[in-house]
């Protein structure tokens, strides 16, 4: 009989299911999508069911040429940060507040300075940002108290479809430790943080292994999906964590580029360092060995890239641009683009940051203002790697996946950026497929960290720098730089 996997990841607009056999090969792949609520106060909210919902019909889909009976497990993970809170019918008491949602910008200081002073509160203080579970039950304890009160449990938001799954709550080491409500060096939930919002111990899920079982499956889903009834559902863990372990970087060591709605650079570390810019993930697969992933953002990246070429060129020419743009022409061009468009959470914390051009000419190209728009995005990655102080040169190359990965542009000018190899990796790498993964590592179908990329990790194509390309970027690079504080000045007359 063949043993499958199924993979599930949570995304900011759209979930992908991903069936994988023992042998790591991709049997299915589908999307769906839905649409979260918006509003000019930076809110962003979704309700919890909706994914529940679409959860369902995806496996119904995907199942459609392919025996669910012949399920073993089953691995959810998706966007981090996201905050899902339920009642003691586990039904979710408000919608859920994402992991972009900017409502707590002006709370911020205050929180921060409060949090200052409690034990590890050093690194909690500078890691808090709009979007942070913290950020956001701190947010309810002051505007809605009467929802707060009615928290049985809080989650994180792949939390919430296991427990759908499985009538089971809990988190992992990776949702727990970046929801800035866990002290991260001694393994715990911070009491201060609890006692500041008003909760109560019982509120907290019960943090496990990412690839130990949650639960099996409820009777009444697994007869509903036409589902093995006797198919485990692990613990799960973040969306980045999932790609780390699809690419190898988690179990092989080395650093990664995830080009998505964000941008996330990661890289697994034997200590962290506290002075470093990036947020520290804890990963353990079994309560047992703990590992550290540590990660930064450009938190505008796909989006950015979406922006331009599709609103603003109205994909004029897209093709052409994105596939065979002169790179190392186009690097001649003085024109900057600062490409925080909706702020920054890992460098400078700052939710009001914005994107700029700087050096517009008469002269200036709509492909002149393309490859701008690239260039800067990868000037913010080059960035992130100096104030999180990743060692790049130890390695010699950096892997990239994700949907900007597909752009030979954007590879080459990254390249050129980081004045690094760029190694663009080819097959279904990315969250859905690493979970399937992690649960065909706890079917006892792989049996090691290290094992579960092997054979999936495949280089389609490798883009050296260009040396006088380079060093173009590398003079440009340091006007980049300025562009920050020639924005404070002129928005707030302040450096």
């Amino acid at each position: 009989m063949k043993h499958t996997f199924l993979g599930i990841d949570l995304g900011t607009s759209a979930m992908k299911l991903v069936l994988t056999d023992e042998y790591k090969n991709v049997l299915e792949q589908i999307t769906e999508e839905y649409e979260v609520v918006q509003s000019d106060g930076g809110w962003r909210e979704i309700n919890p069911e909706i994914w529940f919902e679409c959860m369902k019909h995806g496996i119904r889909r995907i199942l459609h040429k392919q025996d669910g009976k012949n399920i073993r497990a089953i691995g959810i993970t998706g966007q981090m940060h996201t905050l899902v809170v339920v009642d003691r019918d586990g039904k979710p008491v408000r919608p859920a507040m994402m992991w972009n949602d900017t409502r707590t910008k002006e709370l911020l200081p205050e929180l921060k300075e409060k949090v200052k002073s409690f034990p590890g509160g050093e690194y909690l203080s500078r890691t808090i940002s709009t979007g942070s579970p913290a950020a956001n039950l701190y947010w309810m304890s002051l505007y809605e108290p009467e929802n707060l009160e009615k928290i049985h449990k809080f989650m994180i938001g792949p939390d919430f479809l296991v427990f759908r799954m499985t009538g089971e709550c809990g988190t992992d080491y990776c949702e727990a430790s970046t929801s800035c409500l866990y002290q991260i060096y001694e393994r715990k939930w911070s009491e201060e943080i609890r006692n500041l919002i008003g909760l109560s111990e019982d509120v907290y899920p019960v943090i496990r292994g990412s690839a130990m079982s949650a639960g099996r499956l409820l009777p009444e889903m697994a007869a509903e999906l036409e589902v093995n009834p006797e198919a485990e559902v692990i613990v799960g863990t973040g969306d980045n964590p999932a790609t780390a372990i699809s690419t190898g970087c988690l179990g092989l060591g080395y650093p990664v580029i995830s080009l998505g709605t964000s941008g996330v650079f990661m890289m697994p570390v034997e200590e962290p360092e506290s002075q470093a810019k990036g947020k520290m993930i804890l990963f353990s697969f079994d309560n047992k060995s703990f590992s550290y992933l540590v990660q930064g953002a450009v938190q505008c990246n796909g989006n950015t890239f979406d922006w331009w070429s599709r609103d603003i060129m109205g994909r004029k020419n897209f093709e052409e641009l994105t596939n065979t743009l002169d790179v190392k022409r186009a690097s001649e061009n003085q024109l900057l683009f600062y490409p925080h468009l909706g702020g920054d959470k890992t460098i400078y914390a700052d939710p009001d940051m914005r994107g700029a051009f700087v050096g517009l000419g008469i002269d200036t190209s709509y492909s002149d203002m393309f490859y701008a728009v690239i260039e800067g995005l990868c000037f913010g990655f080059r960035e992130l790697a100096e104030k999180m102080r990743l060692p790049l040169e130890r390695y010699g190359s950096v892997k990239v996946v994700g949907g900007g990965a597909k752009s030979p542009v954007w590879m080459q000018t990254m390249a050129n950026v980081l004045n690094i190899r760029i190694e663009k990796l080819d097959g279904m790498i990315g969250p859905a497929f690493g979970i399937a993964l992690l649960a065909a590592y706890q079917g006892g179908y792989i049996s090691s960290l290290e094992q579960i990329s092997e054979g999936t990790v495949k280089i389609e194509r490798c883009f050296e720098p260009d040396v006088e390309a380079a060093a173009r970027c590398d003079k440009k690079y340091e006007k980049y730089l300025r562009i920050r504080n020639a924005m404070k000045y002129i928005s707030e007359g302040t450096l």
